[in-house]
């Protein structure tokens, strides 16, 4: 990140500015930016949704009941200065005659604060809206400017289904060319799920045995130590493949195992972003019971205290079958990746909340020397990439126990991101993201394509999840890390998932339990 590459002047509209996403996380990333002087001189923000506020009410909200920032004690004239300019229209965003208070005040704004025809339109909505939105402001004319840019960037979930997406892909394209639509996701904001790019292409080290003739297998874990809460009515709609697989995670598996772009820009790498996702072996709805394992959160004592199961949420229907915990096994068909299996798991009430890439590396072609440590007597070297917390690199190899005999221990060398740079100096995800939408660049976006791809590959196992009942929904115990059945999917038998409790620098374990 550079301050030296400052976006143009810019009108950034947030509709649905009055709710949850607008709160904590939104506003709070753009007053950071502005405050470590990422921002240009001239900027506004114009908030937009239902709610009956004034600029006054919508300040107070953000001020006082921000979720990440505590504006009071932050340089009161740099909370005033970007107090000033922030803005408040209140529609009835499904009504396109409203739309027109909307062009008004983007076009006062423009020229009090000299932020000429750039403006971006951030559907921070609930979907219903995404393809409305588009279509009002092109009757009125919003979605282009005769001397600068439109840009439109749109929350997940980005459709239901593939036909779904298709659906709004399709509507969004009426309105808006594809390198002008922004499909955000936080998760490739996030600086470590970059850095597996930077791992891979450019360290000589890794390249070339980032293949099927080294690499045994890959693994991709999402854990969360938490339930689903309040948000019951809402996840029983979803479920963890729609949450967090189909997006987020399929992103990561992406930047572990898409091919070397020809330039580090947004038209190269996603071009082989969706390369890699058309090499997707697709699961047949037939063997869907062979490859993908659902499970169900169940009551259990979790540090001597009682958590309740998924079925006994609020909102969370009786006879539920959503999955709280998903795990596949899937295959790449491409030269690369021929035979390895790639195993991806993501859930709620697990024993902690972390995010990490497993490389299984392949065993010597002859055991020469015994091993003696717990987990590595089988003699596979891992590369750990650590997401969340503890966010970093580790890689374990054998070396020598001191004393007689060749006897074997795995030992890490480890890497933390923390003592590469000062954190409180780098964007945040949203922050990285928003910055990168105002200077042009959708590196970080996902493409239109990519979308219905990953859609295309999920969308068998969620119609056998829901069209065949003798796929069973497993129970797990809160706080242990899913079904014990999904243990089994990793092969050979001696090996299992990567327990990702261990912190990359030793052996000790930061999990709740």
């Amino acid at each position: 990140m550079t301050r030296d590459a400052k976006p143009s002047p810019l009108t950034l509209v947030i509709f649905g500015a009055s709710g949850d996403l607008a709160k904590r996380k939104l506003i709070p990333a753009i007053y950071n930016l502005y405050k470590s002087k990422y921002l240009p001189e001239d900027f506004v923000i114009l908030g937009v949704s239902r709610s009956k506020l004034s600029d006054d009410d919508f300040r107070g909200r953000v001020f006082h009941d921000a979720g990440f920032i505590d504006f009071e004690s932050e340089d009161q004239s740099k909370v005033d200065e970007f107090a000033r300019r922030l803005f408040y229209q209140a529609i009835d965003t499904s009504s396109s005659d409203d739309y027109g208070l909307v062009k008004e005040r983007m076009d006062s704004l423009a020229v009090e604060f000299k932020t000429g025809d750039d403006a971006i339109f951030y559907l921070s909505t609930p979907p219903v809206l995404y393809d409305k939105i588009p279509r009002f402001l092109a009757d009125h004319g919003l979605h282009r400017a005769e001397n600068g840019y439109r840009r439109l960037v749109v929350e997940k979930p980005f459709g239901t289904s593939l036909a779904s997406a298709k659906e709004l892909n399709r509507s969004l394209l009426e309105f808006f060319p594809e390198d002008e639509i922004y499909r955000i996701d936080h998760y490739l904001g996030k600086e470590t799920v970059q850095n597996l790019l930077i791992t891979r292409f450019a360290n000589g080290v890794f390249e070339p045995l980032w293949n099927r003739n080294y690499i045994h297998h890959v693994e991709i874990t999402n854990a969360e130590n938490i339930g689903v809460g309040s948000r019951g009515g809402y996840y029983d709609k979803s479920g963890a493949l729609r949450d967090m697989l189909q997006n987020h995670l399929m992103q990561v598996v992406a930047h572990v195992a898409m091919e070397p772009p020809i330039a580090p820009d947004a038209v190269s790498i996603r071009k082989e972003k969706s390369k890699l996702f058309e090499s997707l072996r697709p699961i047949k709805e037939a063997d869907v019971a062979k490859f993908a394992i659902r499970g169900q959160y169940t009551s259990s004592r979790v540090k001597g205290e009682l958590v309740k199961g998924y079925r006994e949420e609020d909102g969370v229907p009786d006879d539920s079958k959503t999955e709280t915990f998903a795990a596949l096994k899937f295959y790449i068909d491409n030269w690369r990746w021929a035979g390895v299996p790639f195993y991806v798991r993501t859930g709620k009430c697990l024993p902690t909340k972390v995010t990490e890439v497993t490389i299984t590396f392949k065993q010597p072609p002859h055991m020469l020397f015994r091993r003696r440590h717990e987990g590595f007597e089988n003699g596979y070297n891992q590369l750990v990439l650590r997401i969340q917390p503890d966010e970093g690199l580790l890689l374990n190899v054998g070396m020598k126990i001191p004393g007689e005999g060749f006897h074997v221990k795995n030992v890490g060398m480890d890497f933390h991101y923390s003592d590469l740079v000062d954190e409180s100096d780098v964007p945040e995800a949203y922050g990285r993201l928003l910055l990168d939408c105002m200077r042009g660049d959708a590196t970080l976006y996902a493409h239109g394509d990519s979308v219905e791809n990953c859609w295309e590959f999920v969308e068998p196992i969620l119609n056998a999840w829901e069209n065949d009942p003798t796929i069973p929904v497993y129970g797990y115990p809160a706080g242990t890390w899913g079904p014990d059945v999904a243990d089994d999917m990793i092969e050979p038998e001696e090996l299992e998932w990567r327990s990702p409790c261990r912190r990359l620098t030793d052996d000790t374990s930061f999990c709740e339990l």
